[in-house]
């Protein structure tokens, strides 16, 4: 990758975390924001906050693990407002390619070693084609043939499987008409 292109792309980064900042509330969150974009970006086993600190500020590890659990632990910000961000941000771009033609939706597992984060529960993980720990989510994305987005990421919880959903848990299934018109597409 030649110098022009590598500037392009820090570029291209440093405007997509800044539009992140503009929903996710006080300005002393930007620094955080941006060396945890930086930590999921970077070539690592764990995406979690100890490994991310030791790679984003190496010459003070502790402290920037301090900082990156404070800004995911006080993530107060609203996710769907985070979510609609990252559309307005990325769908141009995928569109650039082609138009929408699909909707997916998928359930995905995320393997975890313990059972610290919420959600974590001993299940079935497609990743791993077995039961072992891990959190699942089911995903509702948009597509090209060029990229695909994700537009609903809700966390499943493992308490109250089989049991009927609450109201409210419906209600945020009947996001569809919500999605179609921020998203601008129809299911």
């Amino acid at each position: 990758m030649g110098l022009a292109k590598s500037g392009d792309v820090a570029s291209r980064f440093s405007a997509y975390v800044e539009g992140l900042t503009s929903v996710i509330g006080h300005a002393n969150r930007a620094k955080p924001l941006r060396d945890y974009c930086t930590g999921l970006m970077m070539p690592c086993d764990r995406k979690s906050v100890e490994p991310m600190a030791a790679i984003t500020a190496p010459e003070r590890t502790a402290a920037q693990h301090q900082s990156l659990l404070h800004f995911v632990g006080q993530g107060d910000w609203s996710d769907q407002q985070v979510l609609a961000k990252v559309r307005e941000l990325v769908l141009p771009s995928i569109e650039r390619h082609g138009e929408i033609e699909a909707w997916i939706i998928d359930d995905t597992g995320f393997p975890k070693k313990g059972q610290h984060s919420v959600g974590v529960a001993r299940q079935y993980c497609g990743q791993l084609g077995k039961q072992d720990n891990c959190q699942v989510a089911v995903t509702l994305s948009i597509a090209n043939h060029h990229a695909s987005l994700p537009v609903s990421y809700p966390p499943l919880s493992t308490k109250g499987v089989g049991e009927r959903p609450s109201a409210s848990a419906q209600s945020r299934c009947a996001q569809g008409d919500h999605l179609q018109n921020q998203a601008g597409h129809r299911a």
